[in-house]
């Protein structure tokens, strides 16, 4: 079992919040004094980490990993988020105008309750946990990030699913405005991900609203976004305003751009290499040294256990 119970290891092993402010606190001041002596880089980087307010989880440690988690200054200053820039750097430096308030997410189509919840009210909805995922980029990097949020089924048991809904649909925010990145033809926009419905209600598919006990930067996905942590990173859209419950598959962003290098299903697999690079290992950034050894990637990320029963008798060749 790479994720363990909590009878499993002891609390001292949890990170705590306390510890966790302590530690962006000590990053904030090393950024600052670093900026005041005119040192580029990292101080930069700790400059575009928004001093967001506190959201304190609950720990839940079975559904957390035990990694080494990456830092906050990596997390929130090498991210990909298109509609900010396609440069890891470029998403931090420009997603401060990204209006967060006032925010609604609809939540519609094949349910019984079609509702439109207020941030305020998806808050509130159910107790907020604290739980380390694994994240997997196709490009070949990783993370394991402490995200703050609850199980998206929450959310979809609220609006009750008819016996027509199949898949579900995420769609994600458009600023003009504020978002440079949708002036550029990379993708067709708003961006549009999706999971089968099975796969949505699993209790590891994750609706977040924060990372390392505080609110979630606007570079991470803010105010909410998904962590799927068996998935590919661009399975997780960011910043969502519209979540969709309907029959067929919705046809998503990247498998409208480039089907034959993004398939729906987007299930961390080292066997099934991108049409241009491998997938077999990966990059976990913050660890140290240009000449690190790869690690391998692990099958589903990791989170076989949890999740391979959902593609029995499923070739994850074919579906990829």
């Amino acid at each position: 079992m790479l994720i363990r119970k909590p009878d499993d290891f002891l609390s001292s092993e949890i990170t705590s919040e306390a510890v966790w402010r302590s530690r962006r606190e000590l990053m904030l001041r090393a950024g600052a004094a670093a900026a005041a002596v005119g040192l580029p880089g990292w101080a930069t980087r700790a400059a575009h980490a928004q001093d967001a307010g506190a959201l304190p989880g609950k720990s839940n440690p079975a559904f957390s990993v035990m990694d080494k988690q990456t830092s906050l200054a990596d997390i929130t200053s090498y991210n990909n988020y298109y509609e900010f820039g396609v440069d890891k750097g470029e998403p931090a430096k420009n997603a401060g105008k990204l209006q967060t308030r006032p925010w609604t997410v609809s939540v519609e189509g094949e349910v019984n309750k079609p509702r439109t919840f207020t941030i305020e009210d998806l808050l509130k909805l159910a107790p907020m946990e604290d739980r380390v995922y694994r994240l997997r980029c196709v490009e070949g990097w990783s993370m394991v990030i402490p995200w703050v949020g609850y199980s998206l089924s929450e959310v979809l048991k609220q609006v009750e699913p008819n016996g027509n809904a199949k898949y579900v649909e995420f769609v994600t925010a458009v600023q003009r405005e504020n978002m440079p990145g949708v002036r550029a033809a990379i993708l067709e926009w708003p961006y549009v991900e999706g999971l089968r419905l099975d796969e949505a209600m699993h209790p590891l598919a994750m609706l977040v609203f924060g990372v390392y006990g505080r609110v979630l930067p606007n570079q991470n996905g803010a105010p909410l976004r998904l962590a799927v942590p068996w998935k590919y990173g661009f399975k997780s859209g960011k910043s969502l305003v519209k979540v969709r419950l309907v029959e067929k598959p919705p046809v998503t962003s990247w498998v409208k751009s480039a089907p034959q290098e993004y398939g729906f299903y987007a299930n961390v697999n080292p066997n099934v290499a991108h049409p241009r690079w491998s997938q077999a290992t990966e990059r976990r950034i913050g660890e140290d040294g240009l000449f690190t050894p790869k690690r391998k990637t692990l099958m589903f990320n990791g989170y076989g256990d949890q999740v391979a029963a959902l593609y029995q008798g499923m070739d994850l060749k074919a579906n990829y």
